[in-house]
């Protein structure tokens, strides 16, 4: 592809039920036997509006790529970058490079024109309701009927049926307090905490509804990020874990590194689903800033169901490791997520913490899995990654820029996370 960093380069397009664009699947599968590819990375996005933007992304995210790997012996690597249906708000952040001007606080995400069609297009959304969203947005009424009129509206966004139950992946069945709270209150939940993050614009501090009306525009902001995790789970099981079988069957000793960040790390972990157990091909699968739960791989949950995550002991179907890359500079999934996922206020005490029942794995790695190594960025660059299993590693040292609400969520293209993945893969030795 022209402009790429990287090549070969293959792109994989799933629409929001999975369904894979059959012409570039077989394209990638031809491409891998025809190049006699050792090492293929794939890599997901998380949020991006459209195609040339999570087409960028990759060119920036795999430009380290082809000078870690000049010189070393036997390898032929590939890259492919999966295209899906997801959404970014006005005023968050687009993974790169970090910028040298200081970023100012975004404004609650504005019905413009753009967004609302954005919305219709990718939730969907029926554009009468998009309308009536976008009136009550703008006037910001001071009747409490009118603000749980908004909320009500949000909440017949959310996706059905058991893909659209926020908390899938821990294997718990509780509705979260997003779909079911009272709306001021839970309105007000999201006020306060972007108000603690310095992510409430001025023109909602204070006293009154006013100030509700900035968690109201957030709580349709996570409407759309719950849709996201629910999607990336469909199209990682239903989609990307099929169509890396069939590759599987044609390149026969061909490695494949999954990678993905936020709700991309988790369609690559759900394509986990979608391999069957005696699947090969899996060399590493890499997650970086995971907007999922970090109880995904436990065999037993700490809080008592008798139950696992949702992907309790899928890590078997990969041949490497299954690392996990997280920073406390986060503060999409320190605080917001659990925030969107919890299933009562009562358990609002644990946020801003991201240990507790509602935790991301983005923000502080795999947890209930033993064993589970925890390793720095610096240890796991310098020292052996276990061969198999789970790993958690702390890139805070780089993932660290970024304002709020979102914090450092998009900061992931530094060589080191590269180098982390070609290490995942054991297609890069150890930094002396």
């Amino acid at each position: 592809m022209a402009g790429m960093s990287a090549e070969p380069y293959w792109e994989l397009t799933f629409d929001a039920d999975g369904d894979a664009d059959t012409g570039e699947r077989d394209a990638l599968i031809r491409g891998a036997v025809r190049e006699g590819l050792t090492d293929l990375v794939v890599f997901a996005h998380g949020w991006n509006n459209d195609r040339p933007m999570a087409t960028a992304l990759y060119s920036r995210f795999f430009a380290p790529f082809p000078g870690l790997l000049a010189g070393a012996p036997g390898v032929r690597a590939g890259y492919a970058g999966v295209i899906w249906p997801s959404m970014r708000f006005p005023g968050e952040a687009v993974p790169d490079f970090p910028s040298a001007a200081p970023e100012a606080p975004p404004a609650p995400p504005v019905l413009d024109a753009a967004t609302r069609e954005t919305l219709v297009r990718i939730l969907p959304c029926e554009r009468a309701v998009m309308d009536r969203l976008a009136e009550l947005a703008a006037e910001q009424p001071g009747d409490p009927a009118r603000l749980a009129e908004f909320v009500s509206l949000v909440r017949g966004l959310a996706p059905a049926g058991p893909q659209g139950l926020a908390a899938a992946d821990a294997g718990e069945d509780d509705v979260p307090h997003l779909l079911t709270g009272d709306a001021q209150e839970v309105c007000e939940g999201f006020a306060d905490a972007l108000e603690r993050m310095g992510a409430l614009p001025p023109a909602f501090l204070g006293g009154g509804l006013k100030r509700l009306w900035g968690g109201a525009l957030e709580v349709l902001r996570q409407m759309s990020y719950y849709t996201m995790k629910a999607r990336a789970g469909t199209v990682g099981e239903k989609g990307l874990g099929p169509a890396l079988a069939l590759l599987g069957a044609s390149a026969t000793g061909l490695r494949v590194h999954l990678a993905g960040h936020s709700f991309g790390a988790r369609l690559v972990s759900f394509a986990l689903r979608g391999l069957p157990d005696d699947a090969a091909l899996l060399g590493s699968v890499t997650l970086l800033q995971g907007a999922f739960s970090h109880y995904a791989f436990a065999a037993r949950l700490p809080f008592g169901t008798g139950r696992g995550g949702g992907l309790a002991g899928l890590q078997r179907r990969i041949r490497g490791p299954l690392v996990a890359c997280h920073s406390r500079h986060d503060s999409a999934l320190g605080t917001l997520y659990p925030l969107a996922s919890m299933a009562s206020r009562e358990d609002d005490r644990i946020l801003g913490l991201g240990d507790g029942r509602w935790g991301a794995v983005g923000h502080d790695g795999i947890q209930a899995v033993d064993p589970c190594a925890r390793l720095t960025l610096e240890r796991a660059l310098h020292d052996a990654l276990p061969d198999q299993g789970c790993v958690s590693v702390d890139a805070s040292s780089v993932v660290a820029r970024g304002g709020p609400p979102s914090g450092a969520h998009s900061d992931i293209c530094h060589e080191e996370l590269a180098r982390v993945i070609l290490r995942a893969g054991r297609i890069l030795p150890a930094r002396p």
